[in-house]
């Protein structure tokens, strides 16, 4: 641990974890599902909580049309009526772009079957030394992390030489509309760090992910007779067969960052759709699923090395050669992503976690496709650092560990004051 100037200690002292719970409750008590009108509601509390720590706030309504438009939108997942976007800055005495930016998504995934959750999924609850509920981890949690560091600065009547930006984006669930929509308004800076949780390592870089749908088209019959039909259920094993050998395949020679992940660039089927009636043979089966993408593999390629594979598959099948599957691309699109090889950020980073008190944190990758892509694209160098285990996101065991979010927010308080600089 190095010695800390007077400056950075009084910062540091001045991370508030009570204040910190508290505002996590709060934001975790907002339903924000993308798509709902919660996803609204949360981001104008954040840019209240943005003006209250002396930002400068920009916050301003997305233009869906011409995001639906765009070639370059990452696409969307649901359905929304108005989305929001809302940057704070931190002035300092210079002029010019943030020398750091902190972004963090405010939207979550449904909370599926609320009968597996311990407690209402939006009611926090405070057990075992973390908070629970949806979006705790997925990342309200970071998100806290990154506006407790602002906070320590500000208490500690700190002046920045140059500013520092918190952008709080929505739809990076279902794409990355928010980040896209941020980026698009010119709002930049000369690096970003994404509070994702990482669990204790440093994240740089992130596998790309694809949705995709497949129409399956068999013969119907009646069922008692089924030998005189097609069944496209019967059908669709065959192909999903054959995607399973595919995605093993596409996990060879994976970057040893992904190491302890099984399957880096994952293929799974989340919903399957057949038949309308029990005692017929069903003849139309509609599958849809997520697709991985390698690291540096453009999306145009994964996308043709898919519809090849499928197209393969049923070249070997009598029905199918006959009648291939369709393979159309719908929802969000999440290309890969990485911090330029010797990027100064990463030391920067790992010297922020360890001076702030923490052990030195690992390198890693990460098989879900996120926000770091987009900025990465952007020519910003960017990383993940953040409270919370990513294997508990969109689960009903969510959870983050305050203890986490305070030591993030420690770090984060440390690498805004060395990237920005004392006035």
């Amino acid at each position: 641990m190095a010695d800390l100037t007077p400056t950075e200690a009084a910062v540091l002292d001045a991370v508030d974890e009570a204040a910190a719970v508290a505002l996590l409750c709060r934001l975790v008590a907002v339903p924000s599902v993308g798509g709902t009108a919660a996803e609204s509601e949360i981001q104008a509390l954040v840019a209240a909580e943005l003006d209250g720590l002396g930002c400068d706030v920009d916050r301003w309504a997305i233009d869906l049309a011409a995001a639906a438009a765009a070639p370059d939108a990452p696409g969307q997942e649901v359905a929304r009526d108005e989305a929001w976007g809302v940057v704070g800055t931190l002035p300092g005495t210079d002029d010019g772009d943030p020398a750091l930016v902190l972004c963090g998504h405010t939207d979550v995934v449904p909370t599926g079957d609320r009968a597996l959750w311990a407690g209402d999924p939006f009611t926090p609850r405070l057990s075992g030394g973390a908070v629970h509920g949806r979006g705790t981890c997925d990342m309200k949690g970071g998100l806290v992390s990154a506006l407790a560091a602002l906070a320590a600065v500000r208490a500690a009547g700190v002046r920045l030489r140059r500013p520092v930006a918190v952008h709080a984006v929505v739809g990076e669930e279902d794409g990355g509309l928010g980040a896209w929509a941020t980026l698009a308004r010119g709002h930049r800076g000369d690096a970003c760090v994404i509070p994702e949780p990482t669990d204790g390592a440093v994240v740089t870089a992130a596998a790309g992910a694809l949705t995709f749908r497949l129409e399956v088209t068999g013969a119907a019959a009646h069922a008692a007779m089924r030998d005189r039909g097609v069944s496209a259920v019967e059908l669709f094993a065959h192909v999903h067969a054959d995607l399973r050998a595919f995605e093993a395949e596409r996990q060879r020679d994976a970057d040893p960052r992904f190491a302890g992940e099984r399957y880096p660039f994952g293929i799974s089927i989340g919903t399957v759709h057949a038949g309308d009636w029990a005692s017929s043979v069903p003849d139309r089966l509609v599958a849809e699923g997520r697709y991985g993408v390698r690291l540096g593999e453009p999306v145009a390629a994964a996308r043709a090395r898919f519809e090849a594979r499928v197209a393969a598959a049923c070249a070997g099948h009598p029905w199918l050669a006959r009648h291939p599957v369709t393979v159309t691309w719908t929802g969000g699109a999440f290309a890969s992503g990485s911090l330029p090889p010797g990027d100064a950020l990463l030391g920067q980073v790992r010297g922020a976690v360890v001076d702030a008190g923490g052990a030195p944190p690992p390198e890693r990758a990460v098989p879900a496709g996120t926000d770091l892509r987009l900025y990465a694209g952007a020519g910003i160098p960017t990383l993940h650092l953040g409270p919370g285990d990513l294997h508990l996101a969109h689960g009903p065991a969510e959870r983050v560990p305050v203890a986490e979010v305070t030591a993030v927010a420690r770090a984060l308080a440390l690498l805004t004051l060395r990237r920005c600089g004392v006035a």
